[in-house]
């Protein structure tokens, strides 16, 4: 697969004009007021930066030892199909729900006891929906140790994820997507700083907690 976009800078950009990422006032799930919002969902909508992304991922994955590649639902499940396809790397969909007729499989697709599985992932915030993930895969019988991110908040999930023994590598962090932002002059001093600030005061989970 080839990157549409000429740099990871333009991919960023694109990511920002289509409404990818916010700055304004964003009442979170957790119920705190963040001054940034990421909402990647709009990329099915656009099949040239979905690509993109997907790529950026996979590449971000190399050397990881892998059978098959699972998205955490809902919003990474196309970017995870477009890997499967573009890649030919089979792919396993977890239901957030079980069926209550036929199978009442909680894990869709064909794999054996024992396979290895990686995780993708839009954006992680606590890392709480990849743990949940790991865990529906490991009542399967899939071993899920390992996972790409396209967007780290950095507000401690991926310590997170360490402190449950799960190896995670992001495509970028907050702080990267702030600079090639205001380096392009789409964002001002005050927006990276508002932004940054309740990052630092917003930590989830720290070193050794």
């Amino acid at each position: 697969a080839v990157v549409s976009t000429q740099s990871t800078g333009e991919f960023v950009r694109a990511l920002y004009k289509h409404g990818a990422i916010k700055f304004g006032e964003f009442t979170l799930k957790s119920g705190i007021l963040s001054p940034v919002y990421f909402d990647l969902r709009c990329l099915v909508s656009l099949p040239g930066l979905l690509r993109d992304a997907s790529t950026l991922l996979f590449t971000e994955a190399q050397g990881m030892d892998y059978k098959c590649i699972c998205g955490v639902p809902y919003t990474a499940l196309p970017i995870a199909t477009v890997i499967s396809v573009d890649q030919d790397i089979p792919m396993v969909i977890r239901r957030k729900e079980m069926k209550d007729y036929g199978t009442k499989k909680m894990v869709e697709g064909i794999f054996d006891a024992g396979d290895r599985c990686l995780i993708i992932e839009d954006v992680i915030t606590t890392g709480g929906s990849i743990l949940e993930t790991v865990d529906v895969l490991h009542q399967a019988g899939l071993k899920a140790c390992d996972g790409v991110v396209l967007l780290d908040r950095e507000q401690g999930g991926s310590i997170n994820l360490s402190n449950h023994s799960f190896n995670i590598r992001s495509v970028f962090n907050i702080t990267e997507i702030l600079e090639m932002l205001k380096s392009a002059g789409d964002i001002d001093d005050e927006t990276v700083k508002r932004t940054l600030g309740f990052i630092s005061d917003n930590q989830l989970f720290t070193q050794g907690s």
